[in-house]
């Protein structure tokens, strides 16, 4: 049974729903409101990494050209990195905790402005590192691709996740192959729920042995053609199946062709299509499909639903320049469920199958399609 809304109020308090409440970005609908109870952890997600400075350029008609000067018609600025997830969790009503290193210059902060008072993000187990300047990315999109360049010192020698953890429902981890985080075994034995991505093996090994803290995970969620390197596999579909030798529920993002996903522990399998939408920039696209399936799997959704919602966040989010500047809230997936349901040319089953939403988006979402944010940028007086 899908689990009721709750929308957020205008109380203010020291708490985690003062957090979210607060937040100029508000979630607006918390998917989790049924099963909240007293003596529930105080944070639905919580992950670490490395926020960056991201600097998106958009408008531009082609890549850039050796030797000659491109000038872009749109720029943003906003937190990425870890952030893109921190932000796609919080705008999805996920109570979220974010333990990370943020530089003292005025880079660092504004993204701790920006996570802490923008989206709602508890920044306790984060820190400020004296001497320390925030890694930075540029990103020209274009032609529905970028081209990042990225700068950054030498990261802190600590570790940013806190020697005690904050409780939490689940933890959002990237794996490092032949590298254990010591964090992720811990959180795990807290009884935490553990959902895993992973980079590219630059390594060229692509060996599951290498990575070790799989076998703490709950979900892993590789692309297609990780899955197959992993597993050996010449069918993305195979290789989810052959995941699950190694972890409970398996997730392969297949692209323009959707999603596929398979529980071990309940023997459910599903498929969802991809959405057709012109793709603006991808940046990001893969936290939020993350997120997605997070909240889906925190609300105790069908394993299809699950997908589903992870599949249409990551779509809109393409639509939308920048990594966290592109998540998705419940207004653009409202806005998105009411545009499709007003048009004739809508297949029925393809609606029934995004027919979960209902209960979850209240009227006072409708808002008008195509929706479009405003674009941060640094550099304004307080008082423009």
């Amino acid at each position: 049974m899908m689990p009721s809304h709750a929308i957020a109020g205008e109380e203010t308090g020291g708490d985690p729903e003062h957090l979210t409440r607060t937040a100029r970005h508000q979630a607006q609908v918390d998917p989790l409101a049924a099963l909240r109870a007293p003596g529930d952890p105080p944070w639905d997600v919580y992950l670490t990494g490395t926020v960056f400075l991201d600097i998106v350029f958009t408008g531009l008609d082609t890549a850039p050209v050796r030797g000659t000067e491109s000038w872009a018609r749109g720029m943003g600025s906003s937190p990425g990195g870890v952030a893109n997830m921190a932000a796609a969790l919080a705008r999805l009503g996920l109570r979220t905790s974010l333990a990370a290193a943020f530089g003292d210059d005025h880079y660092g902060e504004y993204c701790w402005d920006a996570l802490a008072r923008g989206e709602g993000i508890d920044l306790t187990p984060s820190r400020t590192v004296p001497g320390w300047h925030s890694p930075v990315t540029v990103s020209m999109a274009y032609e529905g691709e970028r081209t990042m360049i990225s700068h950054g010192h030498e990261p802190p020698p600590e570790e940013p996740a806190p020697d005690c953890l904050p409780p939490a429902r689940a933890a959002v981890a990237s794996l490092t192959p032949g590298r254990r985080a010591p964090w992720i075994a811990q959180a795990a034995r807290e009884g935490t729920r553990i959902f895993a991505d992973v980079g590219w093996d630059d390594t060229g090994a692509w060996d599951l042995a290498g990575l070790a803290d799989l076998e703490h995970c709950e979900a892993f969620l590789p692309n297609a053609e990780e899955a197959m390197r992993y597993t050996g596999s010449t069918c993305p579909k195979a290789a989810a199946h052959a995941l699950t030798e190694h972890v409970p529920v398996a997730v392969v993002t297949l692209g323009a062709e959707g999603a596929y996903a398979v529980d071990r522990r309940t023997g459910e399998t599903a498929e969802v299509p991809a959405i057709a939408v012109e793709a603006l920039d991808p940046t990001g696209a893969g936290d939020v499909f993350v997120a997605g399936f997070v909240t889906g799997t925190l609300a105790g959704w069908p394993l299809a639903d699950r997908l589903a919602l992870a599949g249409l966040t990551a779509a809109l989010s393409v639509q939308e320049f920048g990594g966290s500047l592109s998540a998705p809230g419940w207004s653009e997936i409202g806005a998105w469920w009411r545009r499709v349901q007003s048009l004739d040319t809508q297949n029925p089953a393809a609606l029934r199958r995004y027919a979960f939403l209902d209960p979850l988006i209240p009227a006072h979402l409708d808002r008008p399609w195509p929706l479009r944010r405003a674009v941060p940028t640094i550099g304004f007086g307080r008082n423009t």
